[in-house]
């Protein structure tokens, strides 16, 4: 099995070494990723820049590489140079975050498994749901995880353009529930944009906001890490509302014959 890592923390990432560690096992192993955290960065790709690439040593001694762009920018490259005849899976992770509802959209890492999915390639994207800032990362447990899951991974149906998108809560392994097979849940932010001034009186703003959880509603990903069980949520790259394109063709229709 042809297989590629990407994230959007960076080459050096704990999450990646340990994702390389399980993945190793089940064949080849190309490590490409940004060559620095490129968190929030959403489905981004340079296109007025040059991509430079540079191989770096990688624990496990797999071949690795360092790209100055984006985490699509990563995959695009690794395609093109390393998978000449294309790859068999592409991971993206272990990130060191949720992952979580409308979170998907700005992600780096799911990003990345996109980009994957836009290839044909069977493709997911792994987070471990860390909460509280500064505490210690159960990365263990994400490892266990999903050296467990691999083959139910692997085997599981998907549709065209789609992605799985594994969140683990950030516990130890004996502490997980269980696992649930989830929707996208809503996870947003409150007073996002913080103003502040400089020592010179200029004002400058500072992004990020108190995240906002809906852990109420039932079958999504938010509630199943909140209550301790992995979330394995499937995800595409078609946006579309089918169920408003009747409603929309009718109001057009009546619309120009007024």
């Amino acid at each position: 099995m042809e297989i590629l890592l990407t994230n959007d923390d960076g080459v050096r990432a704990e999450g990646m070494w340990r994702l390389a560690r399980v993945v190793s096992k089940r064949g080849r192993v190309v490590v490409c990723s940004p060559d620095r955290e490129r968190s929030a960065c959403s489905h981004a790709m340079t296109l007025r820049d040059p991509l430079r690439v540079n191989r770096v040593e990688f624990e496990g001694g797999h071949e690795a590489y360092e790209v100055d762009g984006f985490p699509v920018d990563c995959v695009n490259v690794a395609l093109t140079e390393y998978f000449p005849n294309g790859c068999d899976l592409v991971i993206s992770g272990i990130n060191n975050g949720p992952n979580l509802g409308w979170d998907v959209t700005y992600s780096g890492t799911v990003g990345g498994a996109l980009e994957g999915a836009i290839n044909n390639i069977r493709s997911m994207a792994v987070s471990v749901a860390q909460y509280v800032a500064d505490s210690p990362f159960h990365y263990e447990t994400a490892e266990q995880w999903l050296d467990e899951n691999f083959e139910k991974l692997l085997g599981a149906p998907m549709a065209k353009h789609s992605i799985i998108n594994v969140n683990i809560p950030n516990i130890a392994y004996p502490e997980l529930r269980g696992t649930r097979i989830t929707k996208m849940g809503t996870r947003i932010y409150e007073d996002r944009v913080e103003r502040r001034e400089d020592p010179w009186g200029r004002p400058y703003y500072w992004q990020g906001g108190v995240v906002v959880m809906d852990t109420g509603v039932a079958e999504t990903d938010v509630h199943a890490v909140n209550e301790g069980f992995v979330s394995v949520t499937p995800l595409r790259l078609d946006w579309t509302v089918h169920e408003m394109l009747k409603p929309l063709e009718e109001s057009f229709r009546l619309k120009g014959s007024a």
